[in-house]
């Protein structure tokens, strides 16, 4: 016969046990649900408006409809590549299954890709190529394409204003940024041989800040004189806006053609009321959706679709390359519009109404 202090302690002890059971099975008493698999995304700065604005919203989206199972981990270096290596090293830590890296630096990046390839963790290189490292799959736009459309689209409309020669004010964006190096690889091509003259002599690069493409604009004008260039290419919508916004300031008038890339809302309107002549757009949702669906296959382990390859240096790496489109006046609605980029209702604001009527958008 059990003494009544020993029985005593032996249920309380029984007790103990089932509590923990119960905590362990979660509140209801249930067995605990499937394991979460950790998708990771880092993206390289807050700089360009798309990448909060589109990229991370439909990526997540897009990730939620393919895996139930699957949560997003979203982190952005704000242009630091230290804080991108912190940002890496904490999704790792953290569990993450595969890790989707659109590089600050895309040639010191590769230390990151090694860092999740020791942990057996695959590296989507998103938008911008990682080089030299092993990467899983790279997914983007033909980019030195995209140079090459921006700068066309610029000679094209000087020449048809009349204009076969003369100064182009040359904005490109960081150096530190393997797309930046092919839009700029991709201008060249077209306005080298141009019978155009670039300035400065000696490429300009701005880092994407819109502040600084201002300032060089500012004291390019000084130098130049407010009449003293035909057009300015501009890599981005940041970096065109920044060159507007020193035109204005400086009373440059009119405000000579000036390219763009991104299809931001701002640079669609000044595209409408005649301030920008063209931007580039890269359709967002199917560059944001497919990385989705190659992160999903291979955090569970499954093959991947890809359509051609790049090489980075180390290997060549299956690719997804999809086609950039030039955007001007003639064709907003045909192409940003259409697509749902943007509704009419938030580029026709009363402001750009009257414009958005003559562009045929209501």
């Amino acid at each position: 016969m059990i003494a009544p202090r020993r029985a005593a302690v032996a249920i309380a002890a029984l007790a103990s046990v089932s509590v923990l059971a119960a905590c362990n099975s979660g509140s209801s008493g249930q067995t605990a649900g499937p394991t979460r698999i950790k998708v990771a995304l880092l993206l390289p700065e807050t700089q360009t408006t798309r990448y909060e604005s589109f990229d991370r919203p439909l990526f997540e989206a897009k990730i939620k409809q393919l895996c139930s199972e699957c949560d997003v981990v979203y982190k952005n270096a704000n242009s630091d590549k230290a804080q991108q290596q912190n940002q890496m090293e904490a999704v790792l830590a953290d569990g993450a299954k595969v890790v989707v890296l659109d590089p600050v630096d895309s040639q010191s990046a590769g230390l990151l890709v090694d860092k999740a390839k020791q942990k057996n963790v695959p590296v989507v290189s998103y938008d911008r190529l990682v080089g030299k490292a092993d990467l899983a799959a790279y997914i983007s736009f033909d980019n030195e394409k995209v140079g090459k459309l921006q700068a066309q689209s610029l000679v094209d409309k000087l020449k048809a204003d009349g204009k076969k020669a003369g100064t182009v004010v040359m904005i490109n964006g960081d150096k530190a940024d393997n797309n930046a190096l092919l839009f700029n690889k991709g201008a060249h091509s077209v306005l080298d041989g141009s019978g155009f003259t670039l300035y400065p002599k000696e490429d300009f690069w701005s880092e994407w800040k819109p502040t600084n493409a201002q300032t060089f604009m500012e004291g390019a004008i000084a130098q130049l004189g407010p009449t003293g260039f035909v057009g300015v290419y501009a890599a981005n919508d940041g970096t065109g806006g920044g060159a507007i916004a020193a035109m204005r300031t400086k009373g440059v008038k009119p405000i000579p053609p000036t390219t763009g890339q991104d299809a931001e809302l701002a640079a669609i309107q000044r595209i409408l009321s005649g301030e920008q002549y063209m931007t580039v757009y890269k359709a967002i949702k199917p560059e944001a959706e497919k990385a989705a669906e190659l992160a999903v296959n291979l955090a569970k382990g499954q093959s991947i679709t890809t359509t051609s390859t790049v090489n980075n240096g180390t290997m060549d790496v299956p690719s997804v390359l999809l086609e950039p489109i030039a955007v001007t006046k003639d064709n907003v609605r045909s192409t940003i519009i259409a697509d749902a980029f943007y509704k009419a209702a938030d580029v026709c604001t009363p402001e750009f109404a009257k414009y958005c009527t003559e562009a045929g958008i209501s």
